[in-house]
């Protein structure tokens, strides 16, 4: 018997977002229904919203969620109702070629849930990422739900499901910053201080907060900054380089992901260095380098999708480190709303007026 639920949907290209009633099954072979309690909103329900992923139009939006497992279907074992969950938009199939070489977080073949979800009349909804979790319950493959610590608070613990695990994981796994090494990170919204909270943590002696806002550049200081550029005025790398002893940073990361951060990163990195690109680009964006540069210069250019994290593996330890007080995930939490709030949350975040809303059910 489908689970009648209020969800919002974003039902055609550029058009506001709405307040909807959706239609939820109950779970089949593999899947779970789990009741949100709280999903953050991110750039990329932005993105889907005004067509830039795709034109599967109707999207059903939301994706950075934390909830209870309301039911499972067949063949799920891992799970019960009464797990709480953080929900994430890579489940690894364990059968791909990158699966089978060990590298499950570059998995080609994710998990989704095989069932539709619909508007009333039948219109099957696209849920963003997979998840679609503006909405008071959702459908989701069983791997996509992620068993956490239930003393966190779901404000905070859904942000790892996709912001905060995409800037951890880009200074972590993707730039392995190291003890001792210098980072500078290009953008401090939430991807940018994630990436920032990363390397204090992994131990960077040196991290630079790069920005062209001081408010967000003071924001910065709380996740683990040590230094601060503000590049409206100042050339970054210049700064970057004297905040190095001249040389440059081990690991940079973009955070912004436009033609000219990235060409900033690349310059001001250490010869031997890693820019690590996570900030997500328009699909026309384009980039020119010096060839000779490349070849001189040496080190890694890498991009960073998802954190390259595994979630069964990184988003308890993110939340062990969220409750014993290494990991401020309050911190990214600027505001908590409503359902039928989350226009008006598009136009804060357009405005670099908040790091996260948070929707709470």
């Amino acid at each position: 018997m489908p689970h009648e639920v209020h969800a919002v949907v974003a039902a055609e290209h550029g058009a506001p977002v709405e307040l909807r009633t959706i239609l939820v099954p109950d779970p089949g072979p593999g899947e779970v229904l789990v009741a949100v309690q709280a999903c953050g909103v991110c750039h990329t329900d932005l993105h889907y919203r005004d067509g830039a992923i795709n034109d599967e139009f109707p999207f059903l939006l939301g994706h950075e969620a934390a909830g209870v497992i309301e039911a499972v279907g067949p063949g799920v074992t891992a799970l019960a109702p009464g797990d709480y969950v953080v929900l994430a938009w890579r489940a690894p199939c364990g059968t791909c070629r990158s699966c089978r070489r060990g590298r499950p977080w570059y998995c080609f073949d994710s998990a989704n849930a095989t069932q539709r979800m619909t508007l009333p009349e039948g219109t099957p909804l696209t849920p963003a990422l997979g998840i679609g979790a503006f909405a008071e319950k959702t459908l989701v493959a069983a791997g996509q739900a992620v068993k956490v610590d239930p003393h966190a608070r779901p404000e905070a613990a859904g942000l790892i499901g996709c912001g905060v695990m995409a800037g951890y994981g880009a200074a972590v796994h993707t730039g392995a910053v190291g003890s001792g090494d210098t980072v500078a990170v290009i953008g401090c919204g939430g991807v940018g201080n994630a990436a920032i909270a990363g390397a204090s943590i992994a131990g960077a002696r040196r991290v630079i907060a790069v920005d062209i806002d001081d408010r967000k550049l003071d924001g910065a200081t709380r996740f683990g900054a040590t230094h601060t550029v503000n590049s409206r005025g100042t050339d970054p790398v210049e700064a970057v380089r004297g905040l190095t002893g001249g040389h440059g940073a081990d690991v940079v990361i973009d955070a912004v992901g436009r033609p000219e951060t990235y060409r900033q990163g690349f310059s001001m990195r250490d010869l031997a260095g890693t820019l690590v690109q996570v900030g997500v680009p328009d699909p026309d964006m384009r980039i020119e380098l010096p060839l000779i540069d490349l070849f001189s210069r040496g080190g890694a250019l890498k991009s960073s999708w998802y954190g390259d994290c595994l979630p069964s593996r990184d988003f308890p330890v993110l939340i062990d480190r969220y409750l014993s007080g290494r990991l401020d995930l309050d911190g990214f939490v600027t505001e908590t709303i409503a359902l039928d709030e989350v226009e008006s949350a598009f136009d804060k975040m357009r405005d670099g007026r908040v790091l996260r809303s948070v929707v709470v059910i």
